[in-house]
């Protein structure tokens, strides 16, 4: 959520008002992030945020706002964006996605949307009790999303990773880069597999980090965390659940100075999430490989940015060796504690 592009309040104001929600009285950039431009926009009737879109096209768009409008519409705590009037047409349109979709706005020359803007605050030192309250929370979203209409593949997915890696091994040591080579080559062969094509499919968040999720009670004084809402959707697609479940242990679940998983805390993601949606047989083999996955995916995205970054107003690229560390711990000990695999007809070597 750096800023990119600057946006002039009397523009911001001119959007607000077109959209009903009021008389602009502050506009400030938010920093974090490293993907769009984000501003926390207050007027008299709220608060927003203001999302200004810089590599996601016109046309890939709609899937995303569609997906948060259509989670929000069934009861899940995430940002719903705000639509124009009556002429704005249909949620999607392959003709003039920009023009149709009455999500979706342009400022400073540059596609946008505005949601209201989340209560509650992040929890950076997740308990326990933190990960159970997001794995009960990431089911639900799971299944509310089951009949959304629209597909789009993950874009950072592996065809992505394939595509990335030789762009980034100049920029690593010999260790890391065979590290890169034999993780992506295994991936590859995961992929390949019919253990893989069995897994269940959806829309998912797919960077469903701490620090995209709010809560509204710290876990202190006997009183349970509960997840008042998760946002930025902007690298959702349609892939398997077990990824996006395997991107939130390999976050909310890990002790950040060395990568290794904490086995309390994944337990309680773990129990949570299947006590709503039981994983299948091969979620359960490949659930190892998926953590793998997680790992290299941002561990690649992360090379991606801090090497070749882009310039903007408070930019702080991730640090790209704490998911090298987390991957190497996923190598070493594949094995998940808190969930007893059971076989299945195919079996996947390292």
């Amino acid at each position: 959520m750096a800023v990119f592009t600057e946006v002039q309040a009397d523009d911001a104001a001119e959007l607000m008002r077109r959209l009903g929600l009021g008389e602009l009285t502050a506009l400030r950039g938010i920093e974090g992030g490293i993907e769009n431009t984000n501003y926390f926009a207050t007027t008299e009737r709220g608060e927003y945020v203001l999302t200004l879109f810089e590599r996601l096209t016109p046309a890939q768009l709609p899937y995303y706002l569609g997906l948060m409008k259509h989670l929000a519409e069934r009861g899940m705590p995430v940002p719903e964006p705000a639509a124009r009037g009556a002429e704005g047409g249909p949620l999607f349109d392959a003709e003039s996605p920009d023009r149709a979709c009455p999500l979706l706005h342009t400022i400073a020359g540059k596609p946008a949307a505005v949601v209201r803007k989340l209560q509650g605050r992040s929890e950076l030192a997740p308990t326990a009790d933190h990960c159970s309250a997001l794995g009960d929370l990431l089911a639900q979203l799971h299944l509310a999303g089951r009949d959304y209409g629209q597909v789009q593949p993950n874009l950072r997915g592996l065809p992505w990773w394939n595509e990335t890696v030789p762009v980034v091994l100049p920029h690593v040591d010999d260790a890391q880069a065979a590290l890169l080579r034999s993780e992506l080559a295994y991936q590859n062969h995961v992929a390949e597999s019919s253990a893989y094509a069995a897994l269940p499919r959806g829309p998912v968040h797919a960077d469903l980090f701490r620090d995209n999720a709010m809560f509204a009670h710290d876990g202190k004084g006997g009183t349970l965390p509960v997840v008042t809402g998760v946002f930025d959707f902007y690298f959702a697609g349609t892939d398997t659940w077990l990824f996006d479940l395997a991107v939130c242990l390999n976050d909310w679940a890990i002790d950040l100075p060395t990568g290794r998983a904490d086995p309390a805390r994944s337990r309680a993601l773990l129990d949570a999430y299947q006590a709503r949606r039981p994983l299948g047989a091969a979620e359960r083999e490949l659930l190892p490989a998926m953590l793998r996955a997680g790992a290299l995916r941002f561990w690649i995205s992360r090379l991606w940015d801090f090497h070749l970054p882009r310039e903007a107003s408070m930019l702080k690229p991730h640090d790209p060796t704490h998911f090298e560390r987390v991957l190497r711990e996923r190598v070493r000990a594949p094995q998940v504690p808190a969930l007893q695999a059971e076989p299945v007809a195919e079996t996947l070597g390292a």
